[in-house]
């Protein structure tokens, strides 16, 4: 390219699912797009060491421990303790690969130019992809670049043995003892994972307690689940110091004087925005928190022809939502303007085990609010599905207006969470009441039938 400054109608910088979804978006209203990625592989956190691996491990975990298989009498397919992490990691792999082949041949039908480096702001318009002098320039920007974990300064990273949560995908050998320092979302879905593969599994966090934006129910039974799989808790404690022995074991010293030794330990201190190399001041974008970036309704920033989307606006940061906002947001730049704002009903889904899921509001929200409710409960233990699978402590629970009978909130803890939800995500948005769900026929067996189950308990409190 050389001193030539090419145009586009489009620069995306970053090509992870928000990025990508953008400049798809772009490309169908007929745009020229490039896309700037420091990484070789599209993506992002979402296919590469983020979202896609840690779930596609979880899985991997609960069959080589046998865990999906411990109802069925007579059949012995416990962990094979001699199992390598090439055993553990290849299914990983084998997704991600697959992933990356399949989101490179649909973004190559959408003709966008793909620069590998890193694009860092000359002026609002224009982009310098390093190393090296290349140019360009956007008539719109779009800013997707993500999120990476935060690394205090109490852990030495470069120790063997000490990973975040991109790197733990490069374990060189699955550890009989892991520490996780941090009970976040990240933190508790990889202590189960570890939880089912090792001898021995610690949890350290300040607060009381974990995963406080679900409803208090479920977290207090998903905590419980985690205790009985072999999770041991530390709260109201910090890491007071952190090194390896003589024996390459990492120790941990705690506030409260308790101190033991790991094979390995993952810090989940949170995620920060991937904007300080953006040189964002010189397009006069201003970064908040952890150098987040702050946007409208329609995803832009201060300058207006400036957008961001994804984990590097902060909150949620889930890949679902930075996708719909990227594509909103080039709805707004290049369709007719009129552009709603993201579904204000977002479900969240916890990859622990159990998994667990909402939409809506918690109990202590309307507790808070002063909303006259009544909750409907259904056990997956009394449904034919929850037999089936073995799952005995599952739990679907409705919150219900006891006014005018309308869902207010819907808690899954369980197996198929995560998908279950998505039945209650369906009925808020239609502002349903629950007397939809006792009129509806739901196939037998079905964990769906539990919605049926739920609605009715609560109907008869009113």
């Amino acid at each position: 390219m050389g001193g030539e400054v090419k145009t586009y109608d489009l620069v995306v910088l970053g090509g992870g699912p928000a990025g990508l979804a953008g400049a798809a978006t772009a490309a169908s209203f007929g745009k020229t797009v490039a896309v700037v990625e420091t990484q070789h592989e599209l993506g992002g956190a979402g296919i590469n060491t983020g979202t896609v691996p840690s779930k596609t491990l979880r899985e991997t975990a609960l069959t080589l421990s046998g865990a999906r298989s411990r109802k069925l009498y007579g059949v012995d397919l416990s962990l094979r303790r001699d199992a390598t992490v090439s055993d553990f990691l290849r299914h990983e792999r084998a997704v991600k690969k697959s992933l990356n082949v399949m989101v490179k041949r649909q973004f190559d039908g959408s003709h966008a130019d793909v620069l590998k480096g890193a694009g860092e702001f000359e002026d609002p318009h224009t982009i310098r992809v390093l190393p090296g002098s290349d140019r360009i320039r956007g008539d719109q920007i779009l800013i997707a670049t993500g999120s990476s974990p935060v690394h205090p300064d109490l852990f030495p990273f470069d120790c063997k043995g000490i990973y975040d949560s991109d790197t733990i995908l490069h374990l060189e050998h699955l550890p009989e003892r892991m520490t996780v320092v941090g009970a976040s979302t990240i933190g508790c879905e990889y202590a189960c994972i570890f939880a089912e593969l090792c001898k021995e599994v610690h949890v350290i966090d300040a607060r009381s307690g974990a995963l406080s934006f679900l409803d208090g129910e479920i977290a207090r039974a998903i905590t419980a689940g985690m205790e009985r799989n072999g999770v041991t808790f530390h709260w109201n404690d910090r890491v007071e110091s952190c090194h390896a022995n003589e024996n390459g074991e990492i120790v941990l010293t705690l506030h409260s004087g308790a101190s033991f030794a790991a094979d390995s330990a993952l810090i989940a201190a949170g995620r920060k925005s991937n904007t300080d190399r953006l040189n964002l001041a010189a397009a006069g974008v201003p970064v908040g928190e952890r150098g987040s970036i702050v946007v409208d309704e329609c995803f832009r920033t201060p300058v207006k022809h400036i957008y961001a989307a994804g984990d590097v606006i902060g909150p949620p940061a889930l890949a679902s939502t930075g996708m719909e906002q990227a594509r909103r947001a080039m709805r707004h730049a290049f369709g007719d303007g009129q552009v709603t704002g993201i579904a204000a009903l977002l479900p969240t889904g916890v990859y622990t085990i159990p998994e667990a899921a909402m939409v809506g509001e918690t109990e202590e929200a309307l507790k808070q609010k002063n909303v006259p409710y009544v909750v409907g409960r259904a056990s997956y233990e009394r449904n034919p599905r929850g037999k089936i699978v073995g799952d005995s402590d599952g739990l679907l629970k409705l919150l219900i207006h006891r006014h005018d009978l309308k869902l207010l909130g819907v808690h899954v803890m369980g197996e198929e969470a995560t998908e279950l939800v998505h039945v209650g995500l369906i009925a808020m948005l239609c502002d349903a009441s629950a007397r939809l769900f006792d009129e509806m026929c739901f196939n037998l067996p079905t964990f769906g039938q539990l919605y049926k189950v739920a609605a009715l308990d609560a109907i008869r409190q009113v």
